[in-house]
């Protein structure tokens, strides 16, 4: 077998969001054989019935494992990695498709160079259609090639989705590689420890991936509970790093990774909450950075994605947190209220 797509499913029967992203990959221009395995994480809606019926109209083409609990999109993908087959792995996002020509690229890159991780750009759109919307550059050339130390750490800067690439299934499998379970943001944790594993990495300067942004996706549902989550993803991604072996060699990498899950994109997620904000959620955002990294802010690549407005707050947030808090919170309040005003206008 030449290629298993793995594909988490839960709850994404509705409008046709499952149909879309499977008859994706069933539409795949690459010649080799190849399977799509689907798991279902115990979903509530209509999925299962979704999938029974293309892997009845698909025989041997799909192939659907239904978990019988929810371990978020995590486990399910380490249900299909461990009953795949095929030579490469690609993971597709369920409310996700990809171009018909995706796999057939992505392999051919990677079978000329001898790369075991094959990566791509991405297109974010808001409706079901393969033109390209606002088009996101995973990576530069200078990512590229037989991965020195060097190389590594530059990649480590540009850490993005296991949606967006192909990985040679040896490379997961033989290194012990796997996705944390039940909880979101399972990525962050997960793709900077893959990275210390690539020998080799290409990339394809194209938006081949259609990443497809709704009311229900991930980056629109900030709720305590997955701030939270993005916790424990930064706790696991230092724990697997520091466990491994790789902690001291890319000591900065990992602190501006860590920075980034654990504190900057929390915080500003969780301030942004209209309501069930709690000061000592984020004093003890504060408490843990203090611990671990108290120098984070010296890091030279502290503030690559952060604006002018959240550095400033940032700097706030260590001085003083609770004059952070207020300030903060009555921002965001005053924002919403001209944004809503401008609604009813």
């Amino acid at each position: 077998m030449k290629l298993s797509i793995i594909v988490p499913v839960y709850n994404m029967a509705s409008d046709g969001k499952l149909s879309f992203c499977l008859d994706s990959l069933l539409n795949q221009t690459i010649k080799d054989e190849y399977e799509i395995i689907a798991v279902d994480d115990a979903s509530t809606d209509d999925s299962p019935d979704v999938l029974r019926r293309y892997e009845a109209e698909n025989p041997g083409k799909i192939r659907v494992i239904f978990s019988p609990e929810n371990h978020h999109q995590g486990g399910a993908r380490n249900l299909g990695i461990a009953a795949s087959t095929g030579k490469w792995i690609g993971f597709v996002d369920s409310d996700d498709w990809i171009s018909p020509e995706y796999y057939e690229k992505m392999i051919r890159r990677g079978e000329e160079t001898g790369a075991d991780v094959v990566g791509c750009n991405y297109s974010i759109v808001n409706t079901h259609t393969f033109e390209v919307g606002k088009e996101v550059h995973s990576h530069t050339v200078s990512d590229t090639g037989s991965m020195t130390v060097e190389k590594r750490k530059n990649y480590l800067k540009n850490i993005s989705s296991s949606v967006t690439k192909i990985y040679l299934a040896s490379l997961i499998k033989d290194n012990g590689l796997t996705f944390p379970e039940d909880i979101f943001y399972e990525d962050n944790a997960a793709c900077p420890v893959w990275a210390m594993y690539f020998k080799h990495f290409e990339y394809l300067d194209e938006p081949l991936y259609y990443y497809y942004q709704h009311d229900s996706s991930t980056v629109h549902t900030v709720t305590g509970s997955r701030c939270e989550d993005r916790l424990k993803a930064g706790e696991i991604l230092l724990s697997e790093m520091k466990s491994r072996g790789f902690f001291n060699e890319y000591h900065e990498e990992i602190e501006n990774i860590f920075t980034t899950v654990y504190y900057t994109n929390t915080v500003f997620s969780y301030m942004r909450m209209p309501k069930g904000k709690k000061y000592s959620f984020i004093k003890k955002i504060r408490k843990r950075m203090l611990e671990e990294f108290p120098d984070f802010q010296k890091n030279p690549n502290y503030g690559r994605f952060m604006d002018e407005e959240q550095k400033k707050y940032t700097g706030l947030f260590m001085k003083a947190p609770f004059v952070f808090y207020v300030k903060y919170s009555l921002l965001w309040k005053y924002r919403d209220m001209r944004s809503s005003k401008k609604d009813h206008t």
